[in-house]
């Protein structure tokens, strides 16, 4: 896993097949808070989602690139309600 205190709020999060991912909000443990904006649609719209540290291979130059594709990597996205 590649060390999460690099990585910086408003950072691009990209899969390895070059695709957006998200934004980064924040770090919270050892995940990636996305912004609402990259939240998704209909009933995932308005929720914080959470990409697994684990799946980050790599940051550098303000972005930050998975080890799985994109597609994949969302599969992998936790959800957390906004209350």
């Amino acid at each position: 896993m590649a060390d999460l205190s690099q990585i910086k709020e408003h950072a691009e999060v990209i899969g390895a097949d070059g695709v957006h991912v998200g934004t980064v909000d924040g770090i919270d443990g050892n995940r990636i808070k996305l912004t609402k904006k990259d939240s998704g649609q209909g009933s995932h719209e308005g929720h914080h989602h959470y990409i697994d540290g684990g799946l980050v291979a790599t940051v550098e130059n303000g972005t930050v690139r998975l080890s799985a594709n994109a597609d994949v990597a969302l599969m992998f996205e936790q959800e957390q309600d906004e209350g």
